[in-house]
């Protein structure tokens, strides 16, 4: 293993970062991208249970030579941003103390994705910064870029929203949703550093299976930018499990408002995604082994037969599904080319 400490940067970087929650899968992620990001500096990767660890040990494969560290908002290094890889409930009142200081923060939990308190609170409980909520944007670069920009707080969505809204976005813009179906699956890492046995891998082996199935707490999430697109469609989930560490395919079906072509649903996407420079609609549908560890998300759409339009996304759950996607909010952010240390 290596043994060297210097980052490698190209030249001054513009921000350092610190990635707090960094022994869990997204923050270790989050911490390796930032790490080889030509303009981003590493100053911190934090964790309680494993500081003093070096992270490079316990991932051995994301080669980040630095120390984890405990979290200690009053004696923070100098620092410019703030990627929070921390739960639901936890990541709040760590983004708030933040902020106070003038961090610049990418939160990686769902304690800002959505806009109403009440749903906040039937699906997470409590929220543990309420001056904040409703503070953050929306961390879906292809649909929020020009907020990101000037934005403070961001709150990434969640895996599953940006498979499915990615997958349906240019339908919803145009008002063409009147209901949603979304049967998505995804692999292990999504339930994190679980010690849930159906997640190790005698329990996970060519098995595979639904779970949550009477509501999962990404279905608001996705209704919700659905219905800000122009679509306030209701929307049907059912998340899988499948024997895989990362990847996630959603197969979107939608009931459309009006009668609409084969032909004209694909030049719709074609055109809405010409200039995205990590979605790329294809030709047939897409596979998963294609995106894993990339920030891409790859889209397919057709009408069936009898007018129902099926439109399907791959994405790396634990990248474009999270850590790169926090990047790449962060490089929009930082006045950077969104795609820096993602390519």
């Amino acid at each position: 293993m290596s043994d060297f400490t210097a980052q490698p940067l190209d030249g001054d970087p513009a921000a350092r970062v610190v990635v707090a929650g960094a022994s869990g899968f997204t923050g270790a992620l989050a911490a390796e991208i930032v790490w080889r990001h030509p303009k981003l500096e590493l100053v911190a990767a934090t964790s309680r249970g494993d500081a003093g660890k070096r992270l490079d040990r316990l991932y051995p494969r994301y080669r980040v030579p630095i120390e984890l560290t405990e979290l200690d908002l009053e004696n923070l290094p100098e620092v410019d941003a703030a990627i929070v890889a921390y739960p639901h409930g936890a990541a709040a009142p760590t983004d708030a103390a933040l902020r106070a200081q003038g961090i610049l923060v990418v939160d990686l939990s769902a304690d800002f994705r959505l806009r109403d308190r009440e749903t906040y609170e039937r699906w997470y409980g409590e929220h543990g910064a309420p001056d904040l909520f409703g503070s953050g944007v929306y961390g879906l670069s292809e649909i929020y870029r020009e907020q990101l920009r000037e934005a403070k707080l961001v709150a990434t969505p969640g895996c599953y929203p940006t498979a499915s809204v990615l997958a349906l976005a240019p339908l919803a813009e145009q008002g063409l949703l009147s209901e949603v179906f979304v049967s998505a699956m995804q692999g292990t890492s999504g339930y994190g550093r679980s010690s849930d046995d159906l997640v190790h891998f005698s329990g996970m082996t060519e098995n595979a299976f639904p779970y949550k199935t009477e509501g999962h707490r990404h279905r608001p999430e996705i209704e919700q930018e659905l219905a800000a697109l122009g679509s306030p469609a209701p929307v049907t989930f059912v998340p899988h499990l499948i024997p895989l560490d990362q990847g996630e395919l959603a197969t979107c079906f939608g009931t459309l408002a009006e009668p609409t072509s084969k032909e004209a649903v694909r030049a719709l996407y074609t055109k809405r995604y010409a200039d995205e420079p990590f979605v790329h609609v294809l030709d047939g549908p897409p596979n998963l082994r294609a995106v894993r560890d990339t920030n891409e998300c790859h889209v397919y759409v057709t009408v069936a037969e009898r007018g129902r339009v099926m439109a399907f996304s791959a994405i790396d759950n634990i990248w474009k599904g999270a850590s790169s996607q926090g990047v790449q909010n962060l490089n929009l952010m930082l006045g950077l080319d969104e795609t820096a240390g993602l390519l």
